[in-house]
């Protein structure tokens, strides 16, 4: 499959000499052909993916369906620009996104190109539906690297430092982290203490009165897989809805499938009013959305909201593609059960590792914080970027996250066999050794 001439090492060299060191790469070797979650390097060397290009890849690499309904479109056309002149492919997804987007109530769907793009527009038509300027988002979140998002992002190196000033008119409300709970204190009591500091924030911060949106992950990603109590998302989701805020899900890393349900928001059983999709919505194209409320979204006025390239119809079409691929796989009950497997392999290791603090998982979103000890919970950031690296080195696509670099997050295709997941847990299992 290959198609360069050059070495590994040659395009090793290329890529220090002219691509800048801040675009980071978990993985130097060069990838040449992937299919399902395996990707084989132009050296021949094959590595199981457990990192799907950051929660991008639910349905996997090169998917016959995606890949055929790709090529037919780039057959036809490529991009008349959707505020140039309007393409089925667009207002089709558009469609679709409504119906399987949470509430009874009217929507639309409007396309961009990136995760960011989608929480920044999201917050455009939510301060102009509102009339109000403030964002809240909150701890440990991340929504992306542009100026607004990045100001809305909690962890500060590497996103943020020396890249200031951000947008005025952001701030971060606490976030619940159930591992954080002291061994004493119950865990309704616990709960109960994170919404009173939720709304003491509403006190001594911001005023509700000025808030235009709330943004929240149902799943911190970035943040370490951090999944809030059911209650806690209620209370937010109540609390907008008395004080005129619009809430906000972030659905970007947690959305098509990855949790068991489409959307993550299912499983607190809260229906946002606005939601923001992208990574596994087109399978690897460049392609985000909002959707929710039309009366939300419908309040700006032609030429207020679009880009050039946003709802390209290539990425179109294999989103419309990837729901397909969803349901008739059935990718929502296969995430559960690859979520079980690896949890179980999660806890075995656990038995003869103390390193192991916390397995926490929703579907086939799993995480393990890595603790110095279990009595303390000091985060043990040493020992993850040991297991990554080894992993990385060994046939195995890991990534770690956390606000502490603590935690290793499993991300793997819904797609993958029996067999690749084996071989990824059989290098896990190793790197912990």
């Amino acid at each position: 499959m290959t198609t360069t001439y050059l070495t590994t090492k040659q395009l090793q060299e290329k890529r220090q000499k002219y691509v800048p060191r801040g675009v980071s790469n978990g993985n130097v070797n060069i990838a040449d052909y992937a299919s399902g979650a395996t990707i084989t390097d132009i050296d021949g060397n094959k590595w199981i993916d457990f990192a799907g290009a950051i929660g991008v890849l639910n349905v996997g690499h090169t998917h016959p369906k995606v890949t055929e309904a790709v090529k037919n479109q780039v057959d036809r056309f490529l991009h008349p620009g959707f505020n140039v002149m309007m393409y089925e492919g667009y207002i089709q997804l558009a469609e679709k996104l409504c119906h399987v987007a949470p509430g009874n109530f009217d929507k639309q769907a409007i396309l961009f190109n990136s995760g960011a793009e989608a929480v920044e527009n999201a917050v455009k038509v939510s301060r102009r539906y509102t009339n109000r300027q403030a964002v809240v988002s909150f701890t440990r979140g991340f929504h992306g690297r542009t100026n607004l998002t990045m100001g809305m992002t909690s962890k500060v190196k590497p996103y943020k430092l020396g890249f200031g000033p951000f947008a005025p008119e952001i701030y971060q409300a606490p976030f619940p982290h159930m591992y954080e709970k002291p061994d004493q204190l119950a865990e309704e009591t616990f709960i109960d203490e994170k919404i009173e500091e939720f709304k003491d924030f509403f006190v001594s911060i911001v005023s509700p009165e000025t808030v235009a949106c709330v943004v929240m992950e149902p799943i911190q990603g970035e943040g370490g897989f951090i999944i809030p109590p059911k209650r806690f998302v209620q209370f937010v989701s109540d609390f907008c809805k008395e004080h005129g805020i619009v809430f906000i899900a972030d659905e970007i890393q947690t959305g098509i499938g990855r949790t068991g349900r489409l959307f993550a928001m299912d499983h607190f059983d809260v229906v946002p009013d606005l939601m923001t999709v992208s990574k596994s919505l087109a399978a690897g194209l460049p392609l985000s959305a909002v959707v929710g409320r039309k009366d939300i979204l419908d309040v700006a006025g032609p030429g207020e909201l679009g880009g050039t390239f946003a709802g390209n119809p290539v990425a179109c079409a294999a989103a419309l593609s990837v729901f397909d691929i969803v349901e008739e796989e059935n990718l929502l009950d296969k995430s559960e059960m690859l979520g079980q497997k690896i949890e179980k392999k999660l806890h075995e290791l656990a038995g003869s590792h103390e390193c192991i603090g916390d397995i926490r998982r929703l579907g086939a979103m799993v995480a393990v914080e890595l603790v110095t000890d279990r009595n303390s919970k000091k985060p043990n950031k040493e020992k993850t970027a040991e297991i990554t690296k080894y992993a990385n080195q060994h046939g195995l696509l890991l990534l770690s996250a956390g606000l502490k670099g603590n935690v290793i997050r499993f991300l793997a295709p819904l797609v993958i066999t029996d067999d690749e997941l084996q071989k990824g847990l059989d290098i896990i299992e190793k790197a912990f050794q």
